[in-house]
Order: C-alpha cells, then sequence, then structure tokens
C-alpha cells in the first residue's frame, strides 16, 4: 500500500524541497550522530539495564570532582526517603487515632503527636532537598570543568597523526557533546536516586501495612508509565526522524539572514526562491506536530481510562479489605497515599531515566577518548637533543599518511647544515611540507632515521624538539588573539617586552600595521567581537614574520633557544616589495646562526639557498647550489635531472616576458645570476 506524504515524511523521507536543495535528508557526518540512533532505538527494558552501569558512571565523576558534596547528596537523598516513610507512618498513626476517637472530646490530644511528627518529617524533608539541591548545584559545574580540563589536555597532547584520524577526530568530537552531557547527567542522576529511593520508602510502607498492597501500587502504575513510555519513545523518535528537516531549515534561515549571501539573494532572486521552500517546510513540520499531538492524546486518553479503572479496582480491595476485617480504615487511607504518591514517582522515574540513558552515552565517550588519547600521546622524556647541532641527518625515510596508500616520502635521504638556508623545491604533492613537518617532530617516519648529530629523534625528547623549533606553515592559523598574544606564543615573559615587541615588528614589516590600530599590539584579531578586526592575507603573514622572529631570537622557559626556522611558502600572500624583504630578513636569520628551511615555489628565492633539495612523488631526484643545478640538462637515463632547472627558466621566461622590450629567445644562460634576475625585485 503506497504511504502518504505526511507518513512518508514522519518515517524520515526527504520532502520535494530538501531533495531539490540538499539532495536528501541533512545528516550530520559525526560521531555522536550514532549515538542519536542508538537512544532511539533503545526500549524502555534495554534502558532499565543500564541504570546501575549510568548511575556508577555519574557516581565516579562526581567522586573525583567533589567527595563531600557528593556524600551530602547521597545523605540527603536517603534522609528524604526516610523522612517520607516517617510522614507516612505519622499519617497512618493520626488516622488511626482520628478514626478511634471519632466523637470523643480528647481525639484532637491523641491525634496531635502523630500529626506533629508528620510535620516535622515534612519540613525535614524539606530542609534535605534544600541540601540535596545546593549539593548538586555545586557538583554540577566541578564535574563539567573536571571533564572540560581532561578533553583539553588529553586533546593537546595527542600526536598530530591522531588529530589527522578520521576516527579519531568522531570520537573527540562526541566526546566534546560529553562535555555538556556531564551537567545534566549529574541532575538526572539525582533525580533517579531520589525517586528510587522514595519508591523504596513507599512500597516498604505498604508493605508493612499489608503486603497485598504492593501489587495496587503497580496496578495504578502501570498504565501511566505506559502512556509516558509511549508518549516518551513516539516524540523522540519523530525528533530523530525530524533532525535533518529542522536542520535544513536552519540553514536556509541562516542563508537569508548572513551578509555573505545578502548581494546574490538580492541581484539573483535567490531569496524568494529560499523562503519559497522554506515555508514549504515549515507546512511538513506544522503537520508532524499536529500528527504528535493527535497521538498523544488518544495515548493519554487510554492511558487515563486504564489508570482510572484501576483506581476503582484498588478502592474496591480496600474496601473489601476494611470490611472484612483484614485492613484498618487508618491503614486503607495511609494506602491511598502511598498509592497516589508512587503512582506519580513512577511517571518521573521514567522521564529521568531516559534522560539519564541519552546522556550517559555522551558521557561514556568521553571516558572512551580518555584512554584513546592516552594511548596515543605524545611520549614524555626521552634522550636529550643537543641544542645546537652540526646538521641533521634524514636517513632512508618514508612516511605513508593514515588512510592513504601511496607513501608521502620515499626512502629520502638529505642533510640539513646548521646556519645554512635549505630550500625545498617540487611539485605540489612532491612531499615539501611532510618533509618538514617530519623535521619538526610533528610526524614520525614510518622506516628510516632523522638524526640531530648522532640522536635519533624516534627516541629522543620530543618537548626538546618542538623548542628546538620555529614553524612558519603555509596555512597558519588566524589566530582569535590579541595582536600581541598571537606574537608570542610560548613566550610569556616577552608578553609586555616592548623593545623585543618593536624589533619584531620592524623585522616583519608590521609598523605601518600596528599605527592603523587604535588598540596597538592589543588589537584582538577577530572580526565580529567589539573592537575586533579582519586582516589581510598579507597582513596575516607579516604577523607570523613576526612571531618567527621573536621566538628565533628569545628563549624559552626550558632556557632553549630555537636553532631550526621552517618557513613554507612563507610570502604567498605579500606584496613584491614586501616578499623581496621576507627573503631578505630569512637570510638575517641564518646569519644569527639560525638554519632556515625554506620550502617555496618562488624559485628566484631558492637561488639564494646554500643547498637546494628537489622532491618529486616523494623522492629525492636532485640536491646541490643553484649554480650546480643549473648546470644539469636533461639525461635520458635520468627523467627527473634537470627538473630544476627547467623550472627555473619557465619562470623565468614569464617575468621577463613581463619587462619592456624585446622577449628573450631560447633559454637563459646558466650563471651565479641569470638574465632573468633583475626582473626578481619587480616581478615578485
Amino acid at each position: 500500500m503506497k504511504r502518504s506524504r505526511r507518513e512518508a515524511a514522519a518515517a524520515g523521507g526527504s520532502p520535494p524541497s530538501e531533495q531539490l536543495l540538499f539532495g536528501g535528508p541533512m545528516r550530520y557526518d559525526g560521531g555522536f550522530v550514532r549515538h542519536e540512533e542508538t537512544s532511539a532505538q533503545a526500549g524502555l527494558w534495554t534502558v532499565a539495564r543500564q541504570i546501575p552501569g549510568m548511575l556508577r558512571l555519574a557516581w565516579v565523576l562526581a567522586w573525583r570532582a567533589d567527595r563531600a558534596a557528593l556524600v551530602g547528596v547521597v545523605l540527603a537523598e536517603v534522609g528524604r526517603a526516610a523522612t517520607a516513610a516517617l510522614s507516612l507512618v505519622a499519617v497512618n498513626a493520626a488516622l488511626g487515632h482520628l478514626f478511634a476517637s471519632a466523637g470523643a472530646a480528647g481525639a484532637l490530644r491523641a491525634v496531635l503527636p502523630a500529626a506533629l511528627t508528620a510535620g516535622a518529617a515534612a519540613g525535614a524533608g524539606a530542609v534535605l532537598a534544600a541540601v540535596s539541591s545546593w549539593g548538586a548545584d555545586r557538583l554540577s559545574p566541578r564535574i563539567q570543568r573536571t571533564a572540560t580540563v581532561t578533553l583539553l589536555d588529553r586533546a593537546q597532547r595527542v600526536e598530530m597523526a591522531a588529530m589527522e584520524d578520521p576516527a579519531f577526530n568522531r570520537l573527540l568530537e562526541s566526546a566534546r557533546f560529553g562535555i555538556n552531557s556531564v551537567h545534566r547527567l549529574t541532575s538526572e542522576s539525582v533525580s533517579v536516586l531520589s525517586t528510587l529511593l522514595s519508591m523504596a520508602a513507599t512500597g516498604g510502607v505498604l508493605f508493612t501495612l499489608s503486603p497485598l498492597l504492593l501489587p495496587l501500587l503497580v496496578l495504578i502504575a502501570a498504565p501511566r508509565a505506559w502512556g509516558a513510555a509511549v508518549t516518551a519513545r513516539r516524540r523522540r523518535n519523530s525528533v530523530m526522524a525530524w533532525l535533518q528537516h529542522l536542520r535544513a531549515s536552519q540553514l536556509i534561515a541562516q542563508l537569508l539572514t548572513q551578509t555573505y549571501t545578502a548581494a546574490e539573494i538580492r541581484v539573483h532572486g535567490v531569496g524568494a526562491f529560499l523562503l519559497h521552500h522554506f515555508e514549504q517546510m515549515a507546512l511538513a513540520s506544522d503537520a508532524e506536530q499536529a500528527r504528535l499531538a493527535a497521538a498523544g492524546a488518544r495515548t493519554r486518553i487510554a492511558a487515563s481510562a486504564a489508570s482510572g479503572l484501576a483506581f476503582a479496582a484498588t478502592f474496591g480491595l480496600l474496601g473489601l479489605l476494611v470490611s472484612t476485617g483484614h485492613l484498618a480504615l487508618a491503614a486503607a487511607g495511609t494506602a491511598v497515599i502511598a498509592v497516589r504518591t508512587g503512582a506519580a514517582d513512577v511517571g518521573s522515574l521514567l522521564g529521568s531515566v531516559n534522560q539519564l540513558f541519552e546522556e550517559a552515552l555522551y558521557v561514556g565517550d568521553l571516558q572512551t577518548l580518555t584512554t584513546e588519547a592516552d594511548a596515543r600521546a605524545i611520549p614524555t622524556g626521552g634522550a636529550d637533543l643537543p641544542e645546537r647541532p652540526d646538521a641533521i641527518h634524514v636517513e632512508n625515510v618514508s612516511f605513508t599518511y593514515p588512510g592513504r596508500t601511496a607513501p608521502s616520502l620515499d626512502k629520502v635521504s638529505l642533510v640539513v647544515p646548521t646556519g645554512k638556508i635549505v630550500a625545498l623545491v617540487g611539485d605540489n604533492g612532491a612531499g615539501k611540507s611532510t618533509l618538514a613537518r617530519l623535521l619538526c617532530g610533528l610526524y614520525q617516519p614510518d622506516s628510516g632515521t632523522i638524526r640531530w648529530d648522532g640522536v635519533d629523534t624516534a627516541t629522543a625528547d620530543r618537548a626538546q624538539q618542538f623548542a628546538s623549533t620555529v614553524l612558519l606553515p603555509q596555512d597558519f592559523f588566524h589566530w582569535p588573539l590579541t595582536l600581541r598574544a598571537i606574537v608570542t606564543p610560548g613566550r610569556p615573559g616577552h608578553h609586555d617586552d616592548a623593545q623585543t615587541l618593536a624589533e619584531a615588528a620592524e623585522f616583519a614589516g608590521m609598523e605601518h600595521l600596528l599605527q592603523q590600530q587604535d588598540r596597538g599590539w592589543d588589537t584582538l584579531a577577530a572580526k565580529g567581537f567589539e573592537g575586533g578586526v579582519d586582516f589581510s592575507g598579507g597582513q596575516w603573514q607579516r604577523i607570523g614574520t613576526a612571531r618567527t622572529y621573536l621566538r628565533a631570537t628569545t628563549t624559552g622557559t626550558d632556557g632553549r633557544r630555537p636553532f631550526l626556522v621552517i618557513a613554507d611558502e612563507p610570502t604567498s600572500a605579500l606584496d613584491p616589495a614586501a616578499e623581496v624583504r621576507a627573503f631578505d630578513n630569512l637570510r638575517r636569520l641564518a646569519a644569527e646562526g639560525a638554519t632556515v628551511l625554506l620550502i617555496t615555489h618562488r624559485l628566484a628565492a631558492s637561488a639564494s639557498a646554500d643547498l637546494i633539495y628537489v622532491l618529486k612523488d616523494g623522492r629525492l631526484v636532485e640536491q646541490g647550489t643553484h649554480e650546480e643545478l643549473m648546470a644539469v640538462g636533461a639525461d635520458e637515463d635520468r627523467p627527473a635531472a634537470g627538473s630544476y632547472r627547467t623550472a627555473y627558466l619557465l619562470q623565468a621566461r614569464q617575468y621577463a616576458a613581463e619587462l619592456p622590450g624585446p622577449r628573450p629567445a631560447g633559454p637563459h644562460p646558466a650563471g651565479p645570476r641569470p638574465a632573468a634576475e633583475p626582473a626578481e625585485g619587480g616581478g615578485q
């Protein structure tokens, strides 16, 4: 039988608008998604079996965060259950005295002690409830803080390969949800504990009055529990099925209100198009809400009718027990109160348990991440590295990124002498950046060794390796911090060192940029926040250069001063004059004793390097000085021979073509300065 459009949508199908705009349902590709499916599919019995484990998880987290508050909460909840039981017993005694003394002059005097006891129990319960609430409110933020610090600490200490592993990233993403779930897990655990203890106290009183009364509690609570469970499950399944529809609607609303889409919305008429589909999706959502409301009403009517019949049967049974002398009238009145209280507790318990189950899934991921991150953490300690080795020796190194089959580096061997400028050149994907990351310790070779003099970095202290390196990556992150904080990471003693900051600004050519900012070094590099500023790509490269200089010329907290400066395409966004200055600055660093590893496609810059290595498809194909490589011609036995010379002359002819006058014919002669060299200053 063909389903209606509404039924298909309720089952999680894609309405026409979503199919047109997004090609189907919008589902996140994240680790948390599997928990959405798990919580939606879990039955009541499955959830109930998990209660002890979920409470144990909450207990462990709370014990680590604040033992005193945890003990206070547990004792307060136990006390509340005891006072609830005492209150029922006192009510039973009061009713007994009242019925026994009906019409007698001393009836009030006989009832008064029991009434005072019931009142005192109720008052004590209120105080204990306040104590429990205080303890829970104190526990939640401390648990959340402990969990957050744990997550962030583990994340910043794992190997780079772990951060690039899709499986680890999905786990990390799901664990982030666990941070927020920790707070809710605590509060829901307290609610579950409170309700369970209350039900135990109520059941104990009923059993004391008469063992036959316990089934009455189940008889009345069962229909309500069924109704609550069915309604919650139906709503939960609907929410899960409609999550992708909600995400699609939210995305459309965002597109209609953002600045970056405003131009096309107005010029191309995109606004009316998107608004039409938003309305269609909203109508489908309205229909789903109406379906849920009708189904919920039917379920509540059925559950109330069944519960009402159960109440009628209960009163009939109580009347029979009283009339036959098996139960005192006072006990019957107490039983009615206890049964109604217990039935209400069952409904409260179901809601708390369902929420507890879902939150525990995410918090469990937080624990899994902790274990996984510890196993993949960067090792601490190791052999001491020389503060200034004579050379870095790369010996037969191979490396393949996780998830790939082709190696990024294949048996590469080379030497990086200290105090020199060494250029890595080659096509995109040749392995230049990968080799740089291996040299600074972000990755470890799959095979082969990297030695600082005679020390293998695989067994060395990685903290020392990081402290000896300055990294200026091509795609370095644009930190949303103040310029002062961006330029001085790892150098807390220089945050307020005006002279050092001025030297860094002069080195990077940042003086004009700083003069343009009202707050100078305290300018926030985050547009969208009050006082925040957005910088261009070239300005960001100047900021990165200033950071490189400050780190390379100062000593860290461990007493080490970096000697290895890795600059990966440091001038790709700079104007010609700034680019020439940037390369001059790298030569200044080398003159001061730094080892500069320059990764560049600008071969005019590599011409001034002391040593050039040419990579192709992960292999080292040429090496030598600029003059030596320019003297190498093509060789049939070595297909890659002369690749540097060919690429250099190709760039040189391009620059020469932009100069006024006739275009040179044929290749330029090799030599210390090729014929195209005069174009370097103006062409770059």
